[in-house]
């Protein structure tokens, strides 16, 4: 066969070939079928030995100069293919329906506090912020816990090393701020709790809590009254009715249980009130004159009170809930309904 002719057919069957290549796995192929250890022009080039020794040297020169040929031919479409590439990735067709992306939002947890929050900020109070590792003298002794309260057992509170423990409510907050400055003080202390309790549908060792603290002189039980029926209504609705009912509380006296009329049954009875037609939402009172003591207050000049609300307690039934283990199991299902 004609050398010539042979290297014609051989570089117009590249030539083709590159041509319709649309990939970078495609032109390696092609590399691979004629510069590979096995390929055409390889096997030439090793077939040259067997010709006669006039033919070998200008046969092997032309074989070089066209395996040269097909790199440079390879590279080239390659560099072609690559540029197309990009110039597709970075192509934008406005008429193509757009792709739906699910966007993060607050957990109801969340939500509920920065509007227990906003209400209070309204009514003049500041927020102010606590450690979650306590002594137990911000946690009980300054609040009016005797020594053989229920609440200081082991059972009750997470106990830490060198006389710390996980705080119980976020009241140790307003005996910081006491200490700090005198009043009038208005504030409210948002943050996490910690008690040891069994992880079911209406309790949690890990929830939520706001309490608020206001110290003044000539602070009376009504200024309570008025501030958390105020509160009440802004958060379940201008028709919502408020009941104190009497209770206990180591660093309040008088104290009571708020408890608003239920936002599903108006008051009729149903299964997320008990058949009752009310629901607890948070325990109050007048501070204690031992708390103002332990701060350094004038108990006979100042007076004020104290009130504290559970986050879930609140959201739960604002929004139907009726398994707290819901807040805390990142369940998608869930949190996308808020």
């Amino acid at each position: 066969m004609n050398l010539k002719k042979e290297i014609e057919d051989i570089k117009n069957e590249i030539s083709r070939e590159l041509n319709l290549s649309t990939s970078k796995k495609e032109i390696e192929n092609i590399r691979i079928k004629y510069l590979g250890r096995k390929g055409i022009i390889t096997q030439k080039l090793k077939n040259i030995k067997h010709l006669k020794d006039e033919e070998k040297p200008l046969y092997g020169k032309e074989l070089n100069i066209l395996k040269l040929t097909i790199e440079e031919e390879i590279a080239k479409r390659g560099q072609e293919i690559t540029k197309t590439v990009k110039e597709e990735e970075q192509f934008f067709d406005w008429t193509m329906p757009g792709d739906r992306r699910w966007l993060g939002h607050l957990h109801p947890l969340t939500t509920t506090m920065d509007e227990i929050v906003e209400v209070f900020l309204r009514m003049g109070f500041t927020v102010e912020l606590g450690p979650d590792v306590e002594t137990d003298f911000y946690n009980f002794e300054a609040l009016n816990f005797p020594k053989n309260h229920p609440s200081r057992d082991i059972q009750d509170t997470f106990y830490l090393e060198n006389n710390l423990l996980l705080r119980t409510h976020t009241s140790p907050v307003q005996i910081r701020v006491m200490e700090k400055i005198k009043p009038p003080i208005r504030i409210i202390s948002p943050g996490r709790c910690y008690r040891v309790d069994n992880f079911d549908s209406s309790h949690s060792p890990v929830f939520h809590q706001v309490e608020g603290l206001y110290v003044d002189e000539n602070v009376s039980l009504s200024d309570l009254i008025g501030t958390l029926d105020i509160f009440a209504k802004a958060v379940f609705g201008s028709s919502t009715r408020t009941k104190f009912v009497p209770h206990f509380f180591p660093f309040t006296e008088p104290s009571a249980e708020v408890l608003v009329s239920c936002p599903f049954c108006k008051e009729k009875g149903c299964s997320t009130c008990k058949h009752t037609g009310w629901i607890e939402i948070l325990g109050c009172g007048m501070v204690h004159p031992a708390v103002y003591r332990s701060v350094g207050y004038d108990p006979d000049k100042y007076s004020g009170f104290a009130f504290g609300l559970g986050i879930e307690r609140v959201c739960m039934p604002k929004y139907g809930i009726n398994d707290m283990r819901l807040f805390f199991e990142n369940d998608l299902r869930f949190t996308k309904q808020f």
